[in-house]
């Protein structure tokens, strides 16, 4: 039984991770009841406030700004953790701009959300409390879009689109911040810049597109005008390798994440591609640091790391530790 608190990576190294709390239901986010107030609430009958679990099957996930949103394929909407309100809502099931088969998202600095819809080929865009307000792409454009991410200066909207196995449109079609279309990036194959099965993409602080082509079991980076800069990552067994890569993510020092459903774990990567930490395991029971079938993973401008399980059916949050933080949890430990 979880005892906490549960640290990546763990003793003697420093650690730099712990893992903070799971998210599934308003309860998870709600304001904690004093006793006065509860018992007000047993005497007058009001309804307490739902633990029953807000997604049928999360997949993508986004955060900024104390918001995380989750895509869930069970309904095909939009769940949002507002943390600040300590509210739950959902979004994206009603004309204007209904989901019919969600797969990415992305945030963009004006809290924008743009999901990626495999059914209507094309991105739909929000605003942070998940009213419509325009569509980016055509079936002209796009195949099997799965995958979407956003340059932090909102310049250039990357639609990642994984088309079927039978397809050459292996590619990332990329769209100026009025819709624009502006080039393609890449082809069905192996080489530098080619794709095989692309997933999901990030957008570092810098410009940097990253891709997670997930069918060359790799990590593909580009620079803002679609040019090739570097790969890392192969098919194994091994940390530092990837066998189901389903998430990536990057944080604000340009440090790359990517979760794998095979391993069942976040890996955490140097731009250059160098491992620097791993986070979670495969497990048979819902535990801290324990996932079923880890999906996509999110990094907000704390720090914090937001991790998708269908499996389990939850949201696991880890905590960034400061320097000071990480040494004294190593003292204790010692």
């Amino acid at each position: 039984m979880f005892k906490g608190p549960l640290i990546w990576p763990q003793p003697p190294d420093q650690p730099r991770f712990a893992y903070e709390t799971v998210l599934r239901s308003p309860a998870d986010i709600a304001k904690k009841e004093t006793a006065k107030e509860q018992l007000i609430r047993d005497l007058s009958g009001a309804a307490a406030v739902s633990s029953v679990p807000a997604f049928e099957k999360p997949s993508s996930i986004a955060a900024r700004n104390g918001r995380i949103y989750v895509i869930d394929t069970g309904t095909n909407s939009i769940i949002v953790f507002d943390v600040p309100r300590r509210k739950l809502y959902r979004f994206g099931q009603r004309q204007p701009g209904a989901l019919v088969k969600p797969a990415g998202l992305a945030l963009d600095k004006e809290m924008n959300v743009y999901v990626a819809d495999t059914k209507q080929r094309r991105v739909l865009v929000y605003d942070s409390l998940g009213l419509f307000l325009r569509t980016l792409g055509s079936p002209d454009d796009l195949e099997r879009p799965t995958g979407v991410a956003v340059s932090r200066d909102g310049e250039r909207i990357y639609v990642i689109d994984r088309s079927d196995n039978e397809s050459d449109h292996h590619q990332v079609v990329v769209y100026g911040k009025n819709g624009d279309k502006i080039k393609v990036i890449g082809s069905r194959g192996i080489g530098d810049g080619q794709f095989n099965v692309p997933l999901q993409g990030t957008v570092a602080p810098d410009g940097t597109l990253y891709v997670l082509d997930s069918g060359n079991f790799r990590v593909q980076a580009f620079d803002r005008d679609g040019n090739f800069l570097n790969a890392f990552g192969r098919v194994g067994a091994n940390l530092g390798n990837l066998a189901r890569p389903r998430g990536i993510a990057v944080d604000d020092e340009g440090n790359v994440y990517v979760s794998d459903a095979s391993f069942n774990n976040i890996q955490i990567f140097k731009p250059d591609g160098q491992l620097l930490l791993t986070i979670g395991r495969a497990a048979s029971k819902s535990n801290p640091g324990q996932f079923g079938l880890i999906n996509g993973v999110a990094v907000d401008e704390t720090g914090r790391i937001y991790a998708v399980d269908q499996y389990f059916n939850k949201v696991e949050v880890f905590r960034r530790l400061s320097d000071a933080e990480g040494q004294q949890m190593l003292q204790k430990a010692e």
